[in-house]
């Protein structure tokens, strides 16, 4: 399955001005996670109705202040209608409050609720997914795109239920009144649709714009924190902010777009409002002057008149706010729609120890073959290695051991039965791997020890770090084996680092061992204690290790040389000597010191 790059500006929306396409995304998303929270939102719902409704009662009551009190020139009744629209205002006040807290308690839910999908499902998908989409461009669409769809459909939300019942209110209260002073002052309000439609489009292209940019912002940062030693090294500070200038001048360039149209809704609004109020002005002054209407109906269809057009403003920003929340949406369903192709088959086998055979198999990065009809098998309980120079297909063959990928053609058997018709979880767990990079997490060394087994006891871990050598430099430390590795292990030295990750082996007790040179990049005494725990760790296990230096693989019982995807030599390092080939030649030189790219 070829995956899409999520930073890739081509990757538009599909039917990106198609309404029934953000209809669609909309139900799915009340489907999957908003529907269960439906008592709340009813709660909200009639919360938001008695916010709304209070704006018309306070209109109303504009009326019989001015009729029936205020023109009989007397302060009696004042105060009931003065406390009732107190009243009105703190009801407003409490049905708002708790409206609002019930809306955002809603959005960070769901908000969670799908950060979590999103994490979960983007950690199924393919590795191929992985190489082709930046750490930085999945953080901004796990925590970006939902944060941002959470922003927008909480505000919108609120202000859909309020104010459209607000505007109801003041609207009937309008037509209570003289229903021709309410054509009146609202026969502007169709020529808006055409001008507000055009906006919205350009609000959900510059949304879905500016959310690739953010993405590209976050991975150019996660190159940036994770590089920093080779920037200062080449002193590229000014080079890399330069850059990242011009990555934020980008987003600022597509949010500032989408911002005009945002800011562009409520202005036609103010400007049929104006149109409004001049006509209803003069037309209601002339009937007042007249006697047709009195002073209080005016003033009460008056203060509807002024208070509709807030709420009016507000829903005109729901479209523009539910295009950005859609392209958000559409972005999170892209990802969510992804299917690994890297499965278990509907009916597997369980995986048995045994014999690990590579047959014709081929194998391609995109249109670039890296395995042309690989053939070689490793023995039950022995170590296999396997040399080469670079790009030969080493570190391929691990990942297809593991099914991390697929072979083009070709199969891969353990104990006779193909990997591809094994459960996949099982075969994993039978599978330990050390490799040159660590993958530490930021929790204690006990911890990720006990990554390779969740369930191992605290004897076990502690059996595991003491055969990984790791007890060695621990029992230095004031909290031992609960001392935190930091971000990455950063507080661990690479030999520390790397016998950590062979006692998380060690746990995992797995019966295939695959070592990718684990000691490189070590020192001689930190090389020579990860030996010796490889050692232990290598015993009456079926283990295969790529080899980068000739003298650690002496004592394999098979060694495998590989060139451009095929075996050129096999056999026992004296029986590849005896042959003076191509191992022998690596071998020759790398005792004479000359460094060779295997």
């Amino acid at each position: 399955m070829v995956y899409p790059t999520l930073t890739d500006p081509s990757h538009m929306p599909a039917n990106a001005d198609d309404g029934t396409n953000a209809l669609h995304l909309i139900k799915r998303l009340w489907r999957d996670h908003v529907l269960r929270h439906w008592p709340l939102l009813l709660a909200a719902a009639v919360l938001m109705t008695v916010e709304g409704a209070a704006l018309g009662g306070f209109a109303w009551f504009i009326r019989p202040l001015f009729d029936d009190l205020f023109s009989a020139e007397t302060l009696d009744g004042v105060a009931w209608v003065a406390f009732a629209i107190a009243g009105l205002f703190i009801l407003r006040a409490a049905a708002g409050f708790m409206q609002r807290l019930m809306v955002v308690s809603v959005g960070l839910r769901v908000t969670n609720a799908l950060q979590l999908r999103l994490a979960r499902h983007l950690l199924g998908l393919d590795m191929r997914f992985f190489h082709d989409n930046s750490p930085g461009a999945l953080i901004e669409r796990v925590r970006g795109d939902t944060g941002a769809l959470q922003n927008l459909a909480s505000g919108a939300v609120m202000s859909l239920g309020r104010d459209t019942i607000a505007v109801i209110s003041l609207l009937t209260v309008m037509v209570l009144n003289d229903w021709r002073w309410t054509l009146l002052a609202l026969v502007g309000v169709p020529i808006l649709v055409a001008p507000i439609l055009g906006l919205q489009r350009i609000i959900r292209n510059t949304a879905h714009a500016s959310r690739i940019t953010a993405s590209r912002i976050s991975t150019q940062l996660d190159e940036m924190f994770h590089g920093i030693q080779a920037i200062k090294l080449n002193r590229l500070e000014t080079h890399e902010t330069r850059r990242f200038g011009d990555r934020l001048r980008e987003y600022l360039r597509h949010a500032f777009r989408s911002q005009i149209g945002m800011a562009a809704n409520p202005a036609l609004i103010d400007m049929i409002a104006a149109a409004g109020f001049v006509a209803v002005l003069y037309y209601g002054g002339a009937k007042i002057a007249t006697g047709e209407k009195t002073v209080g109906e005016f003033m009460s269809f008056f203060t509807a008149l002024g208070l509709i057009f807030e709420p009016l403003r507000r829903l005109s920003n729901i479209v523009g706010q539910a295009q950005a929340a859609v392209a958000s949406l559409d972005r999170l369903y892209t990802v969510l729609d992804m299917r690994p192709t890297i499965v278990s088959p509907a009916v597997p086998k369980m995986p048995r120890a045994g014999l690990i055979e590579f047959d014709n198999v081929h194998f391609t990065y995109g249109d670039m073959p890296v395995l042309r009809g690989l053939n070689f098998t490793a023995q039950e309980g022995q170590t296999t290695a396997l040399v080469g120079p670079s790009g030969a297909g080493k570190t391929t063959v691990f990942s297809l051991l593991t099914r991390l990928i697929d072979p083009v053609s070709g199969q891969v058997t353990i104990a006779g039965d193909p990997i591809g018709a094994l459960d996949l979880d099982t075969l994993r767990h039978m599978v330990a791997v050390v490799g040159q990079d660590t993958a530490l997490f930021d929790d204690t060394i006990a911890q990720n020890i006990r990554l390779g087994q969740l369930d191992a006891t605290d004897a076990e871990v502690e059996a595991a770090a003491e055969n990984a050598s790791v007890l060695e430099f621990t029992q230095n430390l004031a909290l031992g084996l609960e001392t935190p590795v930091g971000p990455r292990g950063s507080s661990l030295s690479g030999g520390q680092r790397q016998r950590v990750a062979i006692a998380r082996a060690m746990v995992k007790s797995a019966p295939i061992l695959l070592l990718d040179e684990p000691t490189s990049a070590l020192d001689a005494r930190s090389e020579k204690l990860v030996q010796d725990a490889l050692a232990r760790l290598a015993q009456g296990r079926t283990t295969l290790v790529i080899a980068h230096r000739l003298s650690t693989i002496r004592d394999a019982d098979k060694i495998v040389v590989l060139d451009q995807g095929r075996v050129i030599e096999q056999g026992t390092h004296n029986d590849l000597i005896a042959a003076d080939g191509a191992y022998a030649r690596l071998n020759a030189l790398q005792i004479a010191g000359v460094k060779t790219a295997i």
